[in-house]
């Protein structure tokens, strides 16, 4: 890529960025409640989406070989009792994170 092109691929990556973080404030007034669909989709996603995030993780785990998927399941584990115990959704996922890469790392010799 050329210097222009760049500089256009970066300034419209900004732009899309930007556009995405102040169209809703744009769209919807602070002085009247958003829609009901709106309210709705804000309570459901975030569950939704910690599922999806879930599956797409563990589609690739084979219980038949390997580590027989112990340490993701030891990884869910972890994320379960943080959120249990704490009720916060980022300090769940970087604790089972962290655990599942230890895990990875001491089963294979790289720690």
């Amino acid at each position: 890529m050329t210097m222009a092109q760049q500089m256009i691929t970066i300034g419209l990556c900004v732009i899309g960025t930007m556009a995405t973080r102040f169209l809703p404030f744009i769209i919807f007034s602070s002085k009247k409640p958003a829609p009901g669909y709106i309210q709705y989709l804000g309570k459901a996603l975030p569950p939704a989406i910690f599922g999806m995030l879930v599956v797409y993780c563990l589609k690739n785990v084979h219980i038949l070989s390997g580590a027989h998927g112990l340490p993701e399941l030891i990884a869910i584990l972890v994320v379960m009792v943080l959120h249990l115990l704490k009720r916060q959704m980022l300090l769940s996922i970087a604790g089972g994170t962290i655990c599942y890469m230890l895990l990875i790392q001491l089963g294979t010799g790289h720690f």
